[in-house]
């Protein structure tokens, strides 16, 4: 990444993941400044990661050229507003991974001048493992861009998106998409119990199995039917159980959620 300083505006979960993906990849601590307004949450920041932790939100982007909005989507224009004169001076890169907050509304709080990138990263970031899809319009320089997705990988695999509205259904793909793999890993793990097998048991085998899976998925050519079709011998018990997915139509259900998540992302923006 080509910027000098990094502010996060926000030392959550995903802020924290972004400070400790941005250390691994080398940046120096003294590179990166957090603005956070509860104490405690500033104290663990210096203590976890050595940097610059401080509740003066002006003091803290002043310097830098990339910055992260990593706050709660209903906090973003009243941290805005009072930046915007300095954030039209100095015109750095905005970051926001506040979901559902439109670039047209980020425009109008940061300044037209502004460039402003959107990301939508997702919760396995916390651990490394992270996917996050990027938007920026066409006005966001081929510079800028790199810098928003150097930054977004650090945490994690990065992917554009053509239109802002794609944000959307990468918010009810990914972004919401752990928890439709841990409910399949629950109710696998249930019935397991049900069926005679004793529930530490099944819990690890369940575990192991989704992390497995992953880790078969992410280091193959990423193709999935291929992958399903390897694991299924015909006449055999996956088959079995794949038809009754089938016949319960899984994909029509599978294609219903997504569709319901990604209107419900449209909702609150």
């Amino acid at each position: 990444m080509s910027a000098n300083h990094v502010a996060i505006l926000g030392g959550g979960n995903m802020g924290r993941a972004l400070i400790g993906g941005l250390l691994r990849r080398g940046m120096r601590p003294e590179k990166i400044q957090v603005a956070e307004v509860r104490a405690d949450a500033r104290a663990s920041l210096r203590q976890d990661f050595a940097i610059t932790a401080t509740s003066d939100i002006a003091a803290s982007i002043a310097d830098c050229d990339v910055i992260v909005l990593a706050v709660k989507p209903q906090d973003v224009a009243s941290l805005l507003a009072p930046l915007r004169p300095l954030l039209r001076q100095k015109r750095p890169l905005v970051v926001s991974i506040a979901a559902g907050i439109r670039v047209a509304s980020l425009a109008l709080w940061c300044g037209d001048e502004v460039p402003v990138v959107r990301a939508m990263p997702n919760r396995p970031a916390l651990v490394g493992a992270g996917v996050s899809g990027l938007f920026a319009p066409l006005t966001v320089d081929v510079a800028a861009r790199e810098d928003a997705a150097s930054l977004l990988a650090a945490v994690g695999e990065v992917v554009w998106v053509a239109n802002e509205e794609a944000l959307d259904v990468v918010t009810a793909l990914s972004g919401s998409g752990p928890a439709y793999f841990f409910l399949l890993a629950q109710e696998m793990m249930q019935a397991a119990v049900g069926l005679g097998l004793e529930a530490e048991a099944a819990r690890k085998l369940t575990v192991g199995t989704l992390y497995g899976a992953g880790l078969l998925a992410q280091g193959s050519d990423g193709d999935l039917q291929r992958l399903r079709e390897e694991v299924t011998s015909e006449g055999g018990t996956t088959e079995a159980a794949l038809k009754m997915f089938a016949s319960a139509d899984l994909a029509a259900t599978v294609f219903s959620a997504l569709e319901a998540a990604t209107r419900r992302s449209r909702e609150l923006a």
